[in-house]
């Protein structure tokens, strides 16, 4: 065969054109047009007409070269430094499959086409062409599968399309690469649309779901919008309420009853969120919507019924309404918290309608900010109303939910006894038995119950209890160990390192020590807060509110008038306070901007330190506990004393050794207060300017004496609540086992 050509093509085939001939593609003519298949030609069997001239020369030629660029090199080829083996393949299918998709489009036949739909045709697969260049060409992290593919698909597509086999194309093709090239090429062929999306959303729905915005006015969205209501009712709400108006009418108009019903609640309730939580009941026509308006007006009420659904173990939205059990818990914890100076009737009069077991989920739920008193205060309304039951009786109402947690708050407020008083020696036995039990369950990263275990036992004193748990405890490790569970033998033999008992072990317990080394927590030596200049750095992080200005303010107080510091005020996000030679000490701080502007301060302070190279081994957090998860975000690997001043602190544990692994934690499990906060760091300052290793037990005995000479008895209640690294037998637990689980046995 012969070739008349008005251009030399260095190689027969598409795949040895150079770069430089595509940018002509108008060149590229065959002359024996009829003996060359349309698809298989490797060029033009027609000029290409001036009006798609713009498509080939300008937008597909422009976008051919940024993706021949994208590697940094104009070399016809693309280099894909993160698997080279995927360079040619990628070739391939961009830079030298586009050449050939566009010699297919210009030569594919017309067949019944006119002329003015023909154009249309060839510039709508042009389009298609052009569009997947560009989301090659915008992709930051492209991946080589998924464009090798989408690419070749293409190719498939506008063939299939052409020659009016679109059906069996879609029926073997249905995969995202249809649906990404039929965002075009699916134009006028809404049969085969709705098929391939069809059984994507059968078989990707979670897929799918990430696009519904592209097709939600369709009618097969509502099969997905169902499906996914049906699985997690929570997030259809969400959609049903977002600001995405598109999406929402999609939820509004979908007909199945479930989705019906999730968009009354979002439209009619008087609280929608708080409503979600009786989404199970309202569907079943157990109860109106007027009634759950009715529930969900009265704060007592509203708990009284989540509680139940929680009890009842509602199966539709159990994490809305567990979400919203811990939240309205936490508010009543904080209104008995705020009454601290009333007195006892006052104080506790929102309780009076609760049963014990309301006033129980109060407890162990709002355990974050529960302090000493108020814990003290509703445990003891709820000992008062559970009788004439025992405690084994009143836990098996509760189905011993949070039971852990519960025995936990005991030990820690010294109520443990008194609880267990309530039950025969069997129950007893049988409670302890169950709280030592099968803690080598679940996930090898997830010890929470242990840690639980764990707190407990730094808080019991009673001899005998703890005889009888180190039996317990070995007994349970030898199940453990007959189990092969590694997970076991560590959480059975570390707590079994945390007892100490005023007598010797018993043989059989030492069957349970393995050689475990704890992490060292009574002390911090002075060596370890210093970087390779010996300069110690501290970042104390302060915020907008009213609560946190004035805590900023108490704070700089406490050095305006000390000679051994100087405090630098040089500009408006942060302040530096700089002890006096021969110290080599500095306290960054930044400033309580009214908020939203706190949070830039922050990000600007933690900007300048890591672009100082400053990585500060002491990070102080002042200010509420719902202002903590950004500071927490803020913890490095280096950071040795981790000091958190706000609520509930002590709840993190777990998030700030997994980014701070060798961190020495001084938390509060109940109210963080300015005045204990101000006197720990007193303290620990004196430390650091001495020159001293920080010995935990020494400090907090002085800290004992110093808040027992003060007249505010409420901050000496306070500081009870303080747990500091010696005793903080959770984050002891925690570093213990990762350490143990990442080593060899």
């Amino acid at each position: 065969m012969k070739y008349w050509l008005l251009a030399f093509m260095g190689v027969m085939g598409w795949a040895g054109l150079p770069l430089a001939t595509w940018a002509q593609p108008r060149l590229l003519l065959l002359r024996n047009k009829m003996e060359v298949h349309p698809y298989q030609a490797a060029g033009y069997l027609s000029p290409i007409p001036f009006k798609r001239a713009f498509f080939h020369d300008d937008k597909i030629a422009k976008e051919v070269r940024r993706a021949d660029l994208k590697d940094g090199t104009a070399d016809g080829k693309i280099t894909f430094f993160r698997d080279t083996t995927q360079s040619l393949p990628l070739t391939k299918a961009i830079i030298k499959g586009s050449k050939l998709l566009e010699i297919i489009i210009e030569n594919m036949p017309c067949h019944d086409r006119d002329s003015i739909a023909d154009n249309q045709e060839r510039i709508r697969c042009l389009t298609a062409l052009y569009n997947a260049l560009n989301q090659y060409n915008t992709d930051k992290k492209p991946d080589p599968n998924y464009y090798i593919k989408l690419f070749n698909n293409l190719k498939d597509f506008v063939i299939a399309r052409n020659e009016d086999k679109l059906w069996s194309f879609c029926i073997k093709n249905a995969n995202i690469y249809t649906i990404e090239n039929g965002k075009t090429l699916f134009d006028g062929h809404a049969p085969e649309r709705a098929y391939t999306y069809s059984r994507m959303i059968k078989e990707e729905p979670e897929l799918m779901l990430k696009q519904l915005v592209e097709f939600a006015t369709d009618t097969f969205a509502y099969t997905l919008i169902a499906d996914k209501a049906l699985r997690n009712p929570e997030y259809v709400f969400e959609l049903a309420t977002a600001g995405n108006k598109v999406i929402s009418k999609a939820v509004k108009r979908t007909p199945h009853p479930f989705v019906k019903m999730i968009v009354k609640i979002a439209d009619s309730a008087n609280a929608p969120l708080k409503a979600f939580s009786f989404l199970g009941s309202l569907y079943r026509n157990e109860t109106t919507l007027n009634t759950v308006n009715t529930i969900t007006d009265s704060p007592s009420l509203y708990l009284k019924y989540l509680i139940a659904l929680r009890k009842a173990k509602e199966p539709i939205a159990p994490d809305t309404y567990n979400k919203e059990l811990q939240l309205r818990s936490l508010k009543f914890v904080r209104e008995i918290n705020s009454l601290h100076d009333t007195t006892d009737t006052v104080r506790f009069a929102t309780l009076q309608c609760f049963t014990p077991q309301e006033l129980y989920y109060i407890m162990v739920l709002g355990e974050e900010e529960i302090y000493t008193s108020s814990f003290l205060g509703t445990f003891k309304r709820m000992m008062g109303k559970m009788q004439p039951q025992t405690g084994s009786e009143f836990l098996d109402s509760l189905h011993h939910d949070y039971f852990r947690i519960f025995l936990k708050l005991c030990a820690g407020y010294n109520t443990l006894s008194a609880f267990l008083a309530t039950m025969p020696d069997k129950d007893r036995v049988a409670l302890i038995t169950r709280f030592m039990a099968n803690l080598q369950a679940g996930k090898e990263d997830s010890p929470e119950e242990a840690v639980d275990v764990a707190d407990a036992l730094g808080s019991i004193n009673d001899t005998t209890l703890l005889i009888f748990l180190k039996q317990k405890i070995a007994e349970n490790y030898i199940i453990a160990d007959s189990l092969n569970s590694k997970k076991g033998r560590v959480i059975y033999a570390l707590l079994d390192r945390m007892i100490t008992l005023p007598q010797p072990d018993s043989v059989y317990a030492r069957l349970t020590k393995p050689n475990l080394l704890l992490p060292n927590i009574k002390e911090m030596y002075y060596g370890a807060l210093m970087n390779d200049s010996g300069m110690i750095y501290q970042q104390v992080f302060f915020f907008g509110d009213e609560d946190g200005q004035h805590s900023y303010e108490h704070f700089l107080d406490n050095f305006k008038n000390d000679p051994n510091w100087q405090i630098n005020n040089s500009n408006k996000y942060w302040t530096s306070i700089t002890a006096k030679k021969p110290h080599k000490i500095t306290i960054y701080a930044n400033n309580p901007l009214p908020e939203p502007e706190d949070d830039e301060a922050i990000a600007r302070l933690c900007k300048f330190l890591a672009d100082t190279g400053i990585v500060p081994t002491i990070v102080i957090h002042r200010g509420h506990s719902y202002h903590l998860p950004l500071t927490l975000t803020h913890l490095q690997s280096k950071n040795r004393i981790v000091i958190l001043g706000s609520c509930g602190g002590y709840q993190n544990l777990t998030t700030v050794i997994g980014k701070a692994p060798d961190a020495q934690i001084v938390s509060s499990k109940q109210t963080g207060t300015m005045g204990v906060n101000d006197e720990i760091l007193r303290f620990l300052n004196r430390c650091l300017l001495n020159g001293e290793d920080i010995k935990w037990a020494d400090m907090w005995h002085n800290l004992e004496i110093e808040f027992n000479k003060k007249q505010n008895l409420f901050q000496k209640d306070k500081f009870t609540d303080y747990v500091p690294p010696h005793k903080n037998l959770g984050a002891l637990f925690i570093k213990a086992y990762r350490n143990s689980m990442n080593a060899p046995e």
